[in-house]
């Protein structure tokens, strides 16, 4: 595999990593109404598993509500059900229609505990980038060994990707900024 292909395939996955990171940020509760909150939650629809977003439309009147409107009325009881059993920690109010969830404010505790969580999302998210300079690294030595690519393209390799890891780990350490004051904000 020549240089740039390594280089491409590190870049996408140290991404990935990053876009995993925002996935998990959106699933935590901050003091704010989010729809993210609640998309991903599977409801037993017909003995299935559905995403929450396949069945309702979400929609958030005013920062601390978020209305769930299914598509198919007869699934509001399961989508209840399934908030109840998530751990976003809020007990839903079903009118029949369609569910409504007040977002509590957090306490002190709660606020630290949830930074707390998202310093170790940031620590895995972390790793995972590490892990694929590492590997990246490697494959380029054994194309190297390979007489595929020069010693001068494993180095510039090398350096290129240890930039892109340090590229990678300050933007999730922005992220983790930008999150941390979301969560501390009152």
């Amino acid at each position: 595999m020549p240089f740039n292909e390594i280089y491409q395939d590190a870049e996408q996955k140290m991404k990935k990593a990053v876009e995993v990171l925002l996935e998990e940020f959106k699933r935590i509760r901050t003091g704010r109404a989010t729809p993210g909150l609640v998309e991903s939650i599977q409801v037993d629809y017909y003995g299935t598993a559905t995403p929450l977003k396949h069945l309702a439309a979400i929609s958030i009147p005013e920062p601390k509500l978020l209305i769930i409107k299914p598509y198919d009325v007869s699934s509001t009881g399961a989508i209840e059900k399934a908030i109840l059993k998530s751990e976003i920690g809020i007990t839903p109010a079903n009118d029949g229609k369609m569910v409504r969830l007040v977002i509590p404010p957090l306490s002190e505790e709660r606020r630290k505990q949830l930074v707390k969580m998202i310093k170790e999302l940031v620590e895995k998210a972390k790793v995972v980038v590490r892990n694929v300079r590492r590997d990246a690294i490697k494959q380029g030595e054994d194309e190297e060994k390979a007489k595929k690519i020069s010693e001068d393209d494993k180095f510039l390799l090398k350096d290129k990707l240890q930039e892109l890891t340090t590229n990678k780990e300050k933007e999730i350490d922005e992220l983790l900024t930008k999150k941390t004051k979301e969560i501390m904000e009152i």
